[in-house]
């Protein structure tokens, strides 16, 4: 992201926010500067709902895990891994009700940019933990029932998968959208045509 990218997202350079933000309109999404600082927030705020529901439910099954009659027969690098899970299962649940503590803390002292930037970077660690947690339980899981081969193989292939929708596929699609450039509105109004044709 370049630094008018930052700028045209409500984010300012080290010298602090523009004088004119306040006043100016995004000519592209015409909208103000506190307006895309809320458009923004209501977008992280949507994104910490989606993913704070996954980890309730991954850490809702570690929990149950322990009250199964199967739970004993776990090794002694099952078991190091269960307990790993269940504290990254409640780091990522303090990240993610971290995004709605902030706000709380600055709740009407008129310092949303800041709200923004720190709810941004406690969602993307929240993100983090929830992969890593992800790839644990899976890999726990083939390696419980399976072996300890397995668990290895779900491991690298689940690894590769996260790689590959997380990080490689956005950016595929990124390029796409910067070669189009402004015309990627033109092109996908030229794909709907020829769609229905």
């Amino acid at each position: 992201m370049t630094a008018a990218d930052h700028a045209r997202d409500g984010e300012h350079d080290e010298r602090g926010p523009r004088a004119s933000d306040a006043d100016s309109r995004d000519a592209e999404r015409d909208e103000t500067r506190t307006e895309r600082l809320d458009r923004n927030w209501g977008d992280i705020l949507q994104e910490v709902r989606v993913s704070l529901t996954g980890t309730q439910l991954i850490g809702g099954f570690l929990l149950a895990v322990a009250f199964q009659q199967r739970f004993t027969e776990m090794d002694a690098a099952q078991l190091a891994l269960y307990l790993v899970l269940v504290a990254l299962s409640g780091l990522a649940t303090v990240l993610g009700l971290g995004v709605v503590a902030v706000h709380r803390a600055y709740f009407g002292k008129r310092v949303k940019d800041h709200v923004v930037r720190i709810g941004n970077r406690y969602l993307v660690a929240h993100l983090v933990v929830v992969a890593l947690l992800v790839l644990g339980v899976t890999t726990l899981l083939f390696d419980w029932t399976l072996g300890r081969v397995a668990g290895a193989v779900a491991l690298v292939a689940g690894a590769i998968g996260l790689a590959l929708f997380w990080l490689v596929l956005p950016r595929l699609g990124m390029r796409r959208g910067e070669a189009g450039g402004r015309h990627g509105e033109v092109l996908a109004q030229a794909d709907e045509v020829g769609r229905r044709a």
